[in-house]
């Protein structure tokens, strides 16, 4: 039974949020990828969209998700399910930031509204 201790999480830090890989393909050889985003107060992630779906689980804080130009705030215990090439944009509660357990299959490629990019973030494989 694999068991990955907190201390072999992987941390990538962004200008926006703080993501931990809590299992992947190369952490534990899990099947899908599970991290942890953190972000401080305010912050707002880049508008972008990825090429698979995302399950995101709010455990602190919260955020207002805006998804295709719809916008909807969530707070703990929310989940939101993110449909694969769906533009959206993470601003955390500007006085209690945010904090989320992200679910999705590894090796999805992130991209900006006009398409390029194209890359997979570290967090995920």
């Amino acid at each position: 039974m694999p068991v990955i201790r907190h201390s072999e999480s992987r941390r990538t830090e962004t200008p926006n949020a703080v993501m931990t890989t809590l299992a992947s393909p190369t952490l534990g050889g899990a099947e899908h990828s599970v991290w942890r985003v953190d972000m401080r107060p305010g912050a707002m992630g880049p508008l972008h969209a990825f090429d698979a779906e995302q399950v995101w689980t709010v455990v602190e804080g919260g955020a207002t998700v805006a998804l295709d130009g719809e916008a909807v705030v969530v707070v703990p215990g929310d989940t939101v399910v993110i449909p694969a090439v769906v533009q959206r944009r993470i601003c955390a509660d500007p006085e209690a930031g945010f904090a989320a357990i992200v679910a999705a299959s590894p090796g999805a490629l992130a991209s900006t509204p006009d398409g390029t990019g194209g890359t997979v973030p570290a967090w995920t494989v």
